[in-house]
Formats: structure tokens, C-alpha cells, sequence
């Protein structure tokens, strides 16, 4: 179905949950009254804010599990950082072309995940835009590659030069000058590596929000968690809100970080066969109760339109999409239509 979904529910006036409202395409999580057994706390964390909610009867027991999650997730995002210059990741990139490097099971599982989905997508998902590195859509020192810098940088964007050993845990680049960044494919392998931690302390309901990318389980107050979905055009305004007891939402937009240039909105999300911001959908949400099913697909569908978009999300068994084109039309499946309703 193609279609304007109304505005069912204002910012502001329904129960949700986190403690501020996150400006990230996909979602928008309100405070939540404060009541005896629920914990709330945010980090700064892979170049966002994470939040943690939990609820539960013990109330010193959930801040030691919120402590114990954000220092698992802050460990494998230290790895997985191409900005930290002694992080695994930084090894591989530094050492492209010369040699591989040993890589920790959760970074080799990452990699393992992003090679999929550069297959899967038929190279709409690349992993390897790394060395694109003339890109920096900070607001305070904007950098806007020249035709030349990006002609002489492209040919390094090749996932076919991501060689990865599992039987001895190596990862190598297979050229001088490739890089790595995994931006697009780690973030909801490390939320789920910070549940899996709250699980070992005999958590049950729980909700991780990263920037847009949100992992639940159990309730909140005996009720499914609520989660909103944002007009990447009008940040203000809902798209609707979807309840979860168990699964992922999965974000990606153009409008978080861009920067503007001659009259025309140079976001974060490139297209590795042209080097340049992809042109086409605004904003994708997913929704699955499995991992692969989401990660890395809302980049490659930001990447290869909507039309593409909607026939990837059509042959895919247990994934939900809403998709706002360029046009600013509104799709969502079947499924996310029902979610939605």
C-alpha cells in the first residue's frame, strides 16, 4: 500500500517511555512518569546518546544491570570505532594491504554480518565506504569532498577487498588505502550485546534506544513498550507508534547529520557507487524479532530507492517497513500497516 498515514498521536501526549525526546528518524521517546521500579539512564555512545529503561521489583538490581550493559556495549564499541585510533577496527584499516589482523569474536561476528549484507544487497551496502574519508558531516567542521578526492577514492570502496579468515580470526584489507567503517552495521549487534547483558542479571523488561535504533524486551507498567515514528521531513510531527514486547526497530535517515550545500541537503548515508549522498528515500524504519533481518538494510535500501526498497522487504520472511520516498510519499508493508493500525 502506498500512502499519507495520519498523525494518530502528538509528541508529548502518550505513554512512552526514556527520559528526553531523541531526534533520530524512526523514533521519538518521551519521558515516562517516574515510578518505584523503573530505572532510566543514557550514555553518550557510538557517536549518539544510547538510553537504557528498565523495570523491575529490585531497584538497586537494575541500576547494577544498567552499569553492567553500558560497560559491555561501551567495550565492543571501543573496538569498533574507526574514530579511536587504538581501536581493532583502526588496526585493520591502518594495516590494509600489508597484513590481517586478529579480531575478537564480536568484532569477526560484525564483519561476518556486514559481508552478508553486501551480498545480500548486491553491494547497495558497503562496509568499505570507510575510505571515503573526506566526508565529515559535524556541524561545527562540515568537510565536502572534491570531484577529484571522491574520483580517486572510489576505487578502494570494493567489499570483495574485505578478506575475513574465520578459522584463525582474521580480518585484512586487501588493498592500501581501503577502509573500514561499520557505522552503518554494529550499532544494533552492540544494543543487543548490552540486552544480553541485562538478561544475565535476570532482567525482563527492558528497552535500548541508540539514536534510532531501539532493542525490546518485556513490558513497561504490564504493557507492551510504545514507540513512535518520526516524518523524517516535519521532525515534530509522528507518522504513528508501534508496540513491541520482543524485537528491533531499525532506523536510517537523511535529516540527523547533513550538511547543507548549494541549496541542497548532503547527509551522512553514501552511495558506494557514486561516492555522494544517496538521493533517494528520506527515511526507513524496520521492524523484526531477528537481527539479520534489519541490520544494514535501511542503508542499502536508503541506497538502492524504495521501489528496490519495497521488493527486498516483500522477499523478506518477518520484516515490517515504512518507507518516506523522496517525494515524500509514505510506504509501509503489510505488516507494518497492521503494526500501525
Amino acid at each position: 500500500m502506498r500512502s499519507h498515514l495520519p498523525n494518530p498521536v502528538q509528541p508529548g501526549r502518550r505513554r512512552v517511555v526514556l527520559a528526553l525526546p531523541l531526534m533520530a528518524f524512526g523514533l521519538l521517546v518521551a519521558p515516562v512518569q517516574a515510578k518505584a521500579g523503573v530505572h532510566q539512564s543514557a550514555q553518550a555512545l557510538m557517536g549518539t546518546r544510547v538510553d537504557l529503561t528498565l523495570q523491575g521489583p529490585d531497584t538497586s538490581a537494575l541500576a547494577a544491570a544498567a552499569k553492567a550493559a553500558f560497560a559491555e556495549m561501551t567495550r565492543q564499541a571501543n573496538m569498533m570505532s574507526r574514530y579511536r585510533s587504538t581501536s581493532v577496527l583502526s588496526a585493520i584499516n591502518l594495516s590494509a594491504g600489508l597484513q590481517p589482523v586478529p579480531v575478537p569474536p564480536e568484532l569477526l561476528r560484525v564483519l561476518l554480518m556486514a559481508r552478508q549484507a553486501a551480498q545480500a544487497s548486491g553491494g547497495d551496502f558497503d562496509a568499505t565506504v570507510g575510505a571515503l574519508r573526506d566526508w565529515n558531516f559535524d556541524p561545527g567542521h562540515p568537510s565536502i569532498p572534491s570531484a577529484r578526492q571522491i574520483a580517486e577514492q572510489l576505487p578502494l570502496v570494493d567489499p570483495k577487498g574485505l578478506v575475513i579468515d574465520e578459522r584463525a580470526g582474521t580480518a585484512y584489507l586487501a588493498t592500501r588505502g581501503m577502509r573500514l567503517d561499520l557505522g552503518g552495521i554494529a550499532k544494533l549487534p552492540i544494543l543487543q550485546a548490552g540486552m544480553r547483558k541485562l538478561q544475565e542479571f535476570g532482567m525482563a523488561n527492558a528497552m535500548i534506544n541508540g539514536g534510532g535504533d531501539v532493542l525490546v524486551m518485556g513490558q513497561l507498567n504490564g504493557r507492551p513498550w510504545r514507540v513512535g515514528l518520526r516524518d523524517p521531513r516535519q521532525p515534530d510531527r509522528l507518522l504513528g507508534v508501534v508496540s513491541l514486547t520482543q524485537g528491533f526497530v531499525a532506523s536510517s535517515g537523511d535529516y540527523e547529520r547533513f550538511v547543507m550545500h548549494q541549496g541542497r541537503r548532503l547527509h551522512h548515508v553514501l552511495d558506494p557507487r557514486t561516492g555522494y549522498p544517496t538521493r533517494g528515500p528520506h527515511g526507513v524504519a524496520l521492524i523484526s524479532e531477528r537481527l539479520e533481518a534489519v541490520n544494514g538494510v535501511g542503508t542499502a535500501i536508503m541506497v538502492a530507492g524504495a521501489e528496490a526498497g519495497r521488493a527486498r522487504v516483500a522477499q523478506t520472511p518477518g520484516l515490517d517497513a515504512l518507507i518516506v520516498d523522496a517525494d515524500g510519499s509514505v510506504w509501509c508493508s503489510r505488516g507494518m500497516a497492521t503494526r500501525l493500525a
